[in-house]
This record gives C-alpha cells, structure tokens and sequence, in this order.
C-alpha cells in the first residue's frame, strides 16, 4: 500500500529502492492511515516476508549511481582526495591557473566492491578561484545543477519514460574544499555556498589539514561554523531519525567540517604500510584518526549517508526545482478558493491562457502591422509630394533655360542674317571694282 507517510531504519536506509525512483521502504509498506483496517493475524507461513531479500536483489542487479561535486581551488587536493576516498586511480589530468573563466569537468566511472557495482562521476570544477575577477565564479556551478535537474525533469515528463535505466546525473553531494588559512572563510566562500545550499547537498571540509596545528585547526572549525551559521548558509547535516545510525550522526555533525588529508602513497611505519604523507619531520597518516578526520569523513560519506544523500537530492533539492518549475509554468495543486485543481483542468486552463494571449499577441502585430503600412504609406506619399515638386521646379528651371537659349539661338541667326549680307555686298562692290579697273586697262593698250 503506498503513501505518503515516512519512517526509516538502517535496513531501509542501505539500499536503492526499485528503478532508481529515490523513494524510500517505508513509502512502499507503510500502512495505510485508515483505521478501519483491520489487523489479521496469519494461520501460516505466506511468503511476503521475502520482499525485503527481493529488493535487495533487484537493486543489487540494477547497480547504484552517486554524483560527486567537488569545488575549491586549483591545486587544494580535490583529485588526491578522491583517489583516496575510492582506493583507486582516477587518472585525472593536471588543470593550469591560468583559466579564463571556470569549467566543470565530469567523468563517470563504473566501480565494482563484492557484488555491488556503483557508477561513480565525478565533477571538477576547473579553474574555480583562480580569475582576478571572481564575481560570477560560482555561476557556472550553479547552471551546470540546474541542467542536470532540468534534464531529469525532461525525461521524467516525457509520454514515454526509461527511468529504469536513465542515467541520473543530478549531484547527489558537493564537497566543498576550504583553504586551511586558519582565519576565515573566503568571501567567495561564502557567496558559493550560498547560492548552491539550496540546490546540493554541501559538506565543508578543510582541505591540506596537515598545514596547521590542532590548536588552530580547532578554533579555525569553530569560526568556520559560526560564519556558515550567521551568514545563513545551510550545509547538509546527517541525518538523526533513523536510531541505529543517529548516535554516530551526531557526534559527526560536530567534527564538521572535516580536516582531510589525501594520499595514494604508502609508507611503511613499524611494520605496515600505510597511506600516508611522509614530511622530513614526521608522517602524517590518512587513515589515523588522530591526524585527520578522513576515516571519519569516508564513513559519513560512503558507508552510512550514501542513500541518504541521494534521497536528500531527490526529494528536497530536486522537488524544489521541480514546483519552483511547474510553478513557473502555470501549475497549481489547488485553485483560489483552496479546492485541489486536476491536471487536465490546469492543462485546459493554461491552454485557454495560452491560445487568449496568442489571440492578443496577434491582435497587437495586426494593429502594429496596420499601423507601420500606414506610417509607411504616409511617408511614401511624402516622398512622391517632395518629387513631383523637385519635378516641377526642375521643369520650370528647364523651360527658363530652353526660353533663354531661343532667344540666343534668334539672336545668332539674325546676326547670321546681316553678316552674310553685309558679306554679299561687299563682294559685289569687290566685282564691280575689278571691271571697272578691267576696262582702264584695255583702253590704255588701246
């Protein structure tokens, strides 16, 4: 019988529910809240006692996934510590510091512990911290969480769904690496954990804790808490309703943040190797828990929290993405009078909303439509009144210069007219002198 009623115990806690679905044991058997069920008592063995082994089983067969954030500075030991943490090689590459803005890097890799396999991915924040400029350093980080619910929602609205074999990539935990500086948190600290407390499940650790004493590493613990706590950053606290691990909770939740130490390397101290860091004046051991506090960091993590913090960022994180989603879309439970509003009413409503705010949005181009051919037309007619004008003018300027160029013309032929007269009598005048000197000529040879 399924409802929405929860309880927990370290059974429940410790494996996947089916499909991946991230709701808990409890929400699959807990018991109808209706009392007139009647409570039978069974004559003889049924079966259903198995369900437990069953789920196991079917979860052991499907595999788990868990989404690591790590966020700190370039060279702070994010790839070192979790080597360390998966007693493996990640083979990460070395990133520079001279990145021009910040980059997430995931790499997903398939682990294998007994007959459990985990697909494990790891995302990097490359280049964080390291720009002059750190304004907008951790908005990057926050895009990146907000495709990866985004996608889930995608596929989990879709008409035909594969959950069952969807890779989740949302992030299930960030781990959030403090420079051991011994003072304060950084104010871009501050910022990034703020903005992403909402979103993923932050747990602080203070990175290189071999770099300051425990006096100091102390006091350093304490500032960093009462910091988170009065600029109201709220990172992940494990949790204390389940009684078999609440005991162990809590007194984790007082060592946070974690002072961590990573290494690969092995150092034989007495007769055992060890993973270690050796110093000229000593060895640091990871795993000794009066050096650091990976032991204790490695347990909250993997052995104890590990469902719980994939829980966590499926029914707080994600479900605030999603109603904040759904919300911004048109969806609502419940209409202004309180009365639970269907799904199908929602969608018909939003539709209606949709197809009338279609219907204005054309109504309004129509009009602006109308009214630019007008403004167009206006200024069309405009431009033919300014050219038939230009067009008279240029008319009249051309009807003047043609009268002026006739006149011209008129004057030149007349002028024409009297000079070819005036030249035809003088060339009578030059023939009648030539006959009469022709005649004097004759008589005085005569």
């Amino acid at each position: 019988i399924v409802c929405n009623g929860y309880q927990s115990s370290h059974l429940y806690q410790s494996f996947l529910i089916a499909n991946e679905h991230n709701f808990s044991w409890s929400d699959c058997f807990h018991c109808c809240s209706d009392n007139s069920a009647r409570p039978l008592s069974l004559s003889g063995h049924v079966g259903f006692d198995s369900l437990p082994d069953q789920l196991v089983n079917k979860s052991t067969c499907q595999g788990f996934c868990f989404n690591i954030l790590c966020i700190g500075e370039t060279g702070i030991g994010k790839s070192t510590l979790m080597d360390t943490l998966f007693n493996t090689n990640f083979e990460n590459c070395e990133s520079s510091h001279f990145e021009p803005q910040v980059k997430l890097r995931a790499q997903t890799y398939d682990l294998q512990e007994s007959n459990v396999r985990l697909r494990l991915t790891v995302v990097n924040t490359v280049g964080f911290g390291d720009q002059m400029n750190k304004h907008d350093s951790f908005q990057p980080v926050v895009d990146y969480i907000d495709r990866q619910y985004e996608t889930y929602l995608q596929e989990e609205l879709k008409i035909k769904r594969s959950l069952h074999n969807y890779h989740d990539s949302r992030l299930h935990a960030c781990l959030y690496f403090i420079s051991p500086s011994g003072h304060s948190l950084k104010s871009l600290d501050l910022v990034t954990m703020k903005k992403l407390d909402s979103k993923v499940n932050i747990i602080p650790v203070i990175a290189k804790a071999d770099t300051i004493s425990k006096s100091e590493l102390h006091k350093f613990k304490i500032k960093i808490m009462s910091e988170l706590v009065s600029n109201g950053v709220q990172i992940y606290q494990f949790p204390l309703d389940d009684e078999t691990v609440a005991k162990v909770n809590t007194t984790m939740n007082g060592h946070l943040p974690f002072a961590v130490v990573g290494s690969t390397e092995e150092v034989l101290v007495g007769n055992k190797m060890v993973k270690a860091r050796q110093y000229p004046w000593g060895v640091v051991q990871v795993e000794n828990e009066s050096h650091c506090d990976f032991v204790k960091l490695r347990e909250m993590l993997i052995c104890v929290n590990m469902e719980d913090l994939r829980e966590q960022t499926h029914t707080r994180h994600y479900e605030l993405y999603r109603r904040c989603k759904l919300e911004e879309m048109g969806f609502r439970d419940t209409d202004p009078e309180s009365k639970p509003v269907s799904l199908q009413e929602t969608y018909e409503a939003k539709r209606t909303e949709f197809l009338q705010e279609l219907q204005r949005r054309e109504e309004e181009m129509r009009q602006l439509f109308v009214q630019r051919v007008k403004e167009k037309e206006s200024e069309l007619k405009d431009a033919e009144r300014e050219l038939q004008g230009r067009f008279e003018q240029l008319k009249r300027l051309h009807a003047e210069e043609r009268n002026v160029l006739e006149d011209k013309r008129r004057v030149l032929e007349e002028d024409q007219s009297s000079f070819n007269k005036r030249r035809a009598a003088a060339q009578l005048l030059q023939a009648q002198s030539l006959n009469v000197n022709g005649k004097k000529d004759k008589d005085r040879k005569k």
